[in-house]
């Protein structure tokens, strides 16, 4: 089965050999999609036939987005914390133990509700590939639980059991660490592609260099691919550490020295900028724009999760980073599309090549400009082809 889009005003391919400029914009394009692939695209009236059609009307089309940073499984609620937080009451990560009281407690039909309600929420903002990470059970079973679960809704797994120091082990530091490097990682790894660990000194809930170094170490020998949280709430060791060992993606990038930004540039580690968090933590924004401007590759995600960025809203995170990181338009799609999947190592998936996966996002509007321009506005929705 094949199916034959058109109608396309403007076409995000982010291949600047299709297109113009370094998205690569087709107008009054069309593309054609077999086997759940892109397997052709260009202007309409070259078009092939195939078996289905669908007419967009104009409208534009994107890759669909790709969040690389999201928390999707967990219980509880947190918005008194952040109408504390509006009141001036300052972030320091001490209120995940709640959501890991509320995560342990319910069971699995209850986990699995939500999280299958917040993938739809996404999907229906125009985002195709997500990444999901555990870290709110902080047990052996209840991190293999979370994992496990968010392995039917993506492949994009993330064992976070160094997302915080747990309150039974408070002043014990290394004895979680050694659970997290050891029983922990063999329950996890056969549910997991990558490992990541909440690399920040500032706060006491997290782990400094040294335990986060022993963290990824562990992963890196159980097969797990790098990533880490690091810099979040101050300066820190969490982003040269991730460029030192190779992590695909150093995550938040809030506080940077010269160095960190040195080390982004000069190697292979994405920047992943997660604007919501700022918008709900009022520290301030990523200066995406130093980070660009020095050579480094960006990428945008939701950090959807209960405490500290409630949003599954990739447009969203697009107009933050346009307002408030110094982006211009077709910066913030690209780190919210490509940049995405390089932080997760995919080519399959962030542009609208031929062979990539036929992931569409359309817009309600005709350019994806209006992904900024009409910030709040429910402009994107992900396209299901008959393929």
């Amino acid at each position: 089965m094949s199916t034959l889009v058109t109608g396309i005003g403007e076409l995000v391919s982010n291949d600047p050999l299709l297109g113009a400029g370094p998205l690569g914009v087709v107008h009054d394009a069309a593309l054609v999609a077999a086997d759940g692939l892109v397997a052709w695209v260009g202007p309409a009236t070259a078009a092939p036939a195939a078996d289905d059609r669908v007419d967009v009307g104009g409208r534009a089309v994107v890759p669909g987005f790709v969040d690389s940073h999201a928390h999707l499984v967990f219980a509880g609620d947190r918005s008194a914390e952040f109408a504390a937080r509006m009141t001036g009451v300052r972030y320091d990560g001490g209120g995940i133990a709640s959501t890991v009281h509320a995560t342990r407690a319910a069971s699995d039909s209850e986990l699995r509700t939500r999280l299958a309600g917040l993938v739809a929420e996404m999907r229906a903002q125009g985002t195709t590939t997500v990444e999901v990470k555990s870290g709110y059970g902080l047990t052996v079973d209840d991190e293999a639980r979370s994992l496990r679960l968010a392995r039917e809704v993506t492949a994009e797994t993330t064992y976070l059991g160094a997302h915080v120091v747990p309150p039974e082990y408070a002043g014990r530091r290394d004895d979680y660490v050694a659970l997290v490097t050891g029983p922990m990682l063999d329950a996890c790894a056969p549910y997991a592609r990558w490992i990541d660990v909440f690399c920040e000194p500032a706060s006491p809930h997290s782990f400094d260099a040294d335990s986060a170094r022993a963290v990824l170490e562990a992963g890196r020998r159980a097969g797990l691919g790098l990533r880490v949280h690091a810099n979040q709430l101050s300066a820190g060791p969490g982003v040269v550490l991730g460029c030192e060992l190779g992590a695909t993606s150093v995550d938040h990038c809030t506080y940077l020295s010269g160095t960190d930004v040195d080390a982004l540039a000069g190697g292979g580690t994405v920047a992943t900028l997660l604007p919501g968090v700022e918008f709900s933590t009022r520290h301030p924004y990523p200066d995406a724009r130093r980070l660009i401007d020095a050579g480094a590759t960006v990428a945008l995600a939701s950090d959807c999760n209960p405490g500290t960025s409630f949003t599954t809203s990739m447009p969203f995170c697009v107009a933050l980073a346009v307002r408030e990181m110094g982006m211009t338009p077709v910066e913030a799609v690209t780190a919210a599309t490509a940049g995405g999947a390089q932080a997760l190592r995919r080519d399959d998936v962030g542009h609208l090549r031929v062979g990539a996966r036929a992931d569409l996002a359309v817009l309600d509007a005709p350019s994806y400009v209006h992904l900024a321009y009409r910030p709040g506005v429910p402009l994107a929705r992900t396209l299901p082809l008959r393929t």
